[in-house]
């Protein structure tokens, strides 16, 4: 019984391990395009909701991937980290797509 709790219990904690050390990872990496912005939020959905990147189109809202108000708020959050700067917390609310949102965080950031 042990070995199977052991073995499960690092399961979860290399799972959480991953998370935040690409939130970590990412929070000191600066964007510099459009299209940094449109792949750190790609990355952070596939891990988030464990699906494969392929899998995303960043034409269709964010509700579309079954993405709760909770996971919604986290990634605003991360964002803020990220990039060093206070959004409104309805932002995902606001700009419903990946396509949206990226356009308004770089426009706001001055990021081409």
């Amino acid at each position: 019984m042990t070995n199977f709790f052991d073995s499960q219990l690092a399961n979860i904690s290399n799972r959480v391990e991953a998370k935040n050390a690409y939130i970590v990872e990412a929070k000191f990496e600066k964007p510099k395009t459009t299209a940094d912005i449109q792949a750190w939020i790609v990355s952070y959905l596939t891990k988030e909701l464990e699906i494969n990147p392929h899998d995303i189109d960043v034409t269709i809202p964010f509700d579309c991937y079954n993405l709760d108000s909770a996971s919604a708020f986290g990634m605003s959050g991360a964002l803020e980290e990220w990039l060093e700067h206070e959004f409104d917390p309805s932002l995902l609310y606001d700009y419903p797509t990946i396509e949206a949102l990226t356009k308004y965080l770089a426009y706001s950031l001055s990021i081409k």
